[in-house]
């Protein structure tokens, strides 16, 4: 596994939060960090596109019975645009 050095700045009040934390725990303020960046990582969904998310909320293939595609099958414009 390679590690990568990041460069962060924080505020005074938060760096001090960080060295109680870390000191309370026993463990490195490297540490705290990189399990704070986990755990608020693993909260985020992935950018899905509007299609995706209503694929996955199932609400594609939801009408059922009804012609697969009406927005290009000729036989459904039969009349559309008449007077």
């Amino acid at each position: 596994m390679n590690d990568y050095r990041l460069t962060v700045r924080l505020s005074a009040d938060l760096r001090q939060r960080l060295k109680s934390a870390a000191k309370r725990r026993g463990t490195a303020e490297s540490e705290v960090i990189r399990e704070a960046v986990e755990r608020q990582l693993a909260t985020e969904r992935p950018m899905l596109s509007a299609f995706d998310r209503m694929q996955e909320s199932g609400l594609i293939g939801l009408v059922r019975q009804a012609p697969s595609d009406l927005s290009t099958n000729p036989n459904h414009f039969d009349g559309f645009g008449g007077k």
